[in-house]
């Protein structure tokens, strides 16, 4: 018969395996942060000192995210973090000793997640990063809803332009216009979109 299981187990840290880059801009802490990201069960994968590696290390060892240890962030940092958030977007935490409103201010613009000031405590690590994920995961799926909507609105117009080309070349009602590029895209195996494209398209290289 087997023991029952430990009471006193502990479960893993939560963020146990987190694959995370540390970035020292100017703070040198980062053995402390490493040791602390270990104890949480943590993966550091790679401590670097200048921000112009920021984009090569997170593309060549995917981290889940990027710590940034400073005592404020440098404009070289945050720029290089921006262009970050725009291309290979990560959760992103900030560690400073400078409370002042502007570096912060900056800071979040460039897409930072978390931006925690008055020094660096490993006992606020967990907390920390689950925010800072948890603020990410929101701001992307937000980015994404965005990115839809707009790509929706840009279709609409590309259909209802192509309609009212149909509407005057061939004499369509509106209802009968948008059938002919429903068929049309049908018939195809295309996107409405598409389609309306190529008939502004065709429109448009008639008339030059």
């Amino acid at each position: 018969m087997k023991p029952p299981p430990a009471l006193d187990r502990q479960p893993p840290p939560a963020h146990a395996g987190l694959r995370v880059l540390l970035i020292d801009d100017g703070a040198h802490r980062a053995d402390l942060l490493r040791d602390a990201l270990v104890r949480q069960g943590c993966e550091v994968v790679g401590v670097i000192e200048q921000a112009t590696l920021i984009h090569d290390c997170v593309l060549r060892l995917q981290p889940d995210v990027v710590i940034v240890d400073a005592e404020s962030p440098t404009r070289d940092t945050l720029e290089h973090l921006a262009t970050l958030s725009a291309k290979m977007p990560r959760p992103v935490v900030v560690f400073a000793e400078d409370d002042d409103r502007a570096p912060m201010r900056r800071a979040l613009q460039a897409g930072v997640s978390a931006y925690v000031v008055a020094g660096l405590q490993p006992g606020r690590l967990a907390p920390v990063l689950h925010v800072a994920i948890a603020r990410f995961e929101q701001d992307l799926a937000l980015r994404e809803e965005l990115s839809k909507a707009q790509a929706q609105l840009a279709s609409r117009k590309l259909v209802d332009k192509a309609k009212g080309i149909l509407m005057r070349e061939q004499g369509l009602g509106e209802e009968q216009a948008y059938q002919r590029l429903r068929k049309l895209a049908m018939d195809r195996g295309e996107a409405l979109a598409q389609v309306a494209r190529r008939v502004i398209d065709a429109h448009e290289l008639l008339r030059g």
